[in-house]
């Protein structure tokens, strides 16, 4: 009789609704690699996706025979050509707004407010996208807009996940902590911004998630909603879900 895993295996508790689960786990191989790995051995695999070494050793065999993962001479598998190849086809053709838009429409018909992308530049920030609530009364900013860095929720989450290691003090530590920040008249009085980190591919801060909305229609649903807005657009932009930054 085949032995029952102890937990289940990582695939497993996110399968894809009406997928084949040998799919998943070995999607889930290939989703195991971080930023900073060069190669990674049967053992740290199977441990980080909980496969049994014997399923994973199968399930990489197929990997490698498709060239998405090699074996090196040290017995390391690292990425393969494979990988590269279907990059380049994405870069290619690889459009932010067509990333970005539909994540931010699907945030505004969740929670009717206004949503929004915002970059940093340089000293301040610039509203890149922006999907207007279908209330009468709410925020004017427009895409195109530029903001201030240091007011408002996005402001604050861009300065709190800088590259250089983000700004100082108890309110960006907590920032950094939470993943998500909710800023009421921060920048307007009576306005409250909700905002999250956007990650990329290589773990380096894209830009700012924000939800904006009179402070009196503010809801305990909301800051969640952001956080998974937030996630999720990560993931488009190919952060790795496993990723400590995009948890």
């Amino acid at each position: 009789m085949p032995r029952k895993p102890a937990q289940p295996a990582a695939a497993d508790e996110n399968a894809a609704p009406g997928g084949a689960a040998a799919v998943d786990r070995a999607l889930s191989l290939l989703t195991a690699f971080r930023q900073g790995d060069e190669g990674l051995p049967l053992a740290e695999l199977a441990l980080r996706t909980r496969l049994y070494k014997s399923t994973a050793l199968r399930l990489l065999a197929s990997l490698e025979h498709a060239g998405l993962l090699r074996r090196r001479a040290d017995g390391c598998y690292a990425l393969g050509p494979e990988v590269a190849r279907l990059q380049s086809i994405r870069a290619a053709s690889f459009s932010l707004e067509a990333e970005v838009m539909p994540v931010l429409q699907e945030l505004v018909d969740q929670t009717r407010e206004s949503a929004a992308f915002h970059v940093r530049q340089g000293q301040e920030r610039l509203c890149l996208y922006r999907v207007d609530s279908p209330q009468v009364l709410r925020d004017h900013i427009r895409a195109g807009d530029v903001l201030p860095l240091d007011r408002g929720a996005g402001g604050r989450v861009l300065l709190a996940f800088d590259a250089a290691g983000g700004a100082r003090g108890k309110l960006y530590e907590q920032i950094r902590r939470d993943g998500v920040w909710v800023a009421s008249g921060d920048r307007i009085e009576g306005l409250t911004g909700i905002a999250a980190p956007v990650w990329g591919a290589t773990g380096e801060l894209q830009g700012a998630l924000t939800l904006t909305l009179p402070d009196a229609r503010l809801k305990s649903s909301f800051s969640p909603a952001v956080r998974r807005a937030a996630q999720k657009l990560s993931q488009r932009l190919g952060a790795n879900p496993a990723s400590p930054a995009s948890d």
